[in-house]
Order: structure tokens, then C-alpha cells, then sequence
């Protein structure tokens, strides 16, 4: 299974690791029995995420991709952040093998629960606005062995 050499980079050298004590929103996806777990933490100023940290427990590829992703959002509205797909997370790593790819999607679904979260701090259904958090469905090609 060989990677790219921004993945191996985003995996030695991740950006944007850490927590954001006063976060405005949170979002934890994966699965213990995937063996990938993300929790992203956003900071929003005028729809603006400000700030945008992560901790992953996973492989490189998860590491990888949680630091893209990080770096993909920030600085951005949430609708363009809402708007990253698991597909341009790859692109931006130069791909993932097809093993490889329930990374991305996790990626993306942290984003998505980080907002979700930011909207119901709010009093706003997030529903309508970030669409719905996939949980493991295994139908990626996580490897999980349920």
C-alpha cells in the first residue's frame, strides 16, 4: 500500500492538532471497532471558522486526512466548509489507497458534526443546514469485522 508523499507528510508533520478549550463547535465521528475515531474542534467568528483543531485515534491515513481537512476549512465560511467532500480531501493528498478511502469520509463527517454542533449551540436544527451524520455503515471497506 504506498501513499503519497503529502500524506506521508500530513501524517509526520499533521497541522492543527489539538483541542480548542472554548470550541463554538464539536464534532466526534468513527467507530472503536473501525478503529478510527475524530473529533474536530471549530472556532466561527461572522460564519467564519476562525480556528479549527483536531485529535484523531487511527492510522496514518486517518491522521492525514483529519490534517487536511483542517487545513482545507480554515479561514472559510461554513457553507464552503460544508461543501468539502471525502473526494477533495484525497485530491489534496494526491489519493488514498482504496482501503484507505473510509478516512476521508470521516474526514468529512467530522466537519460536518463540528458544525452541526455549532447550529444546535445555537438553537438552530442543524438538520436542513448540514444534512445528516453518517455513522460506520462498513460499507466503505473499513475492514471491520462485525
Amino acid at each position: 500500500m504506498a501513499y503519497s508523499e503529502k500524506v506521508m507528510d500530513h501524517f509526520a508533520n499533521p497541522r492543527n492538532v489539538g483541542e480548542i478549550e472554548d470550541a463554538d463547535g464539536i464534532g466526534e465521528v468513527g467507530n472503536a471497532k473501525c478503529g478510527d475515531i475524530m473529533k474536530m474542534y471549530i472556532k466561527v467568528d461572522n460564519d467564519v471558522i476562525t480556528d479549527v483543531k483536531f485529535k484523531t485515534f487511527g492510522c496514518g491515513a486517518a491522521i492525514a486526512t483529519s490534517s487536511m481537512a483542517t487545513e482545507l476549512i480554515k479561514g472559510k465560511s461554513i457553507n464552503d466548509a460544508l461543501k468539502l467532500t471525502n473526494k477533495a480531501v484525497m485530491e489534496a493528498l494526491d489519493g488514498l489507497p482504496p482501503v484507505k478511502v473510509h478516512c476521508s469520509v470521516l474526514a468529512e463527517q467530522a466537519i460536518k458534526a463540528a458544525v452541526s454542533d455549532y447550529y444546535k449551540k445555537r438553537g438552530v436544527d442543524p438538520t436542513l443546514i448540514v444534512g445528516e451524520i453518517k455513522e460506520c455503515d462498513h460499507d466503505h471497506g473499513c475492514g471491520c469485522q462485525l
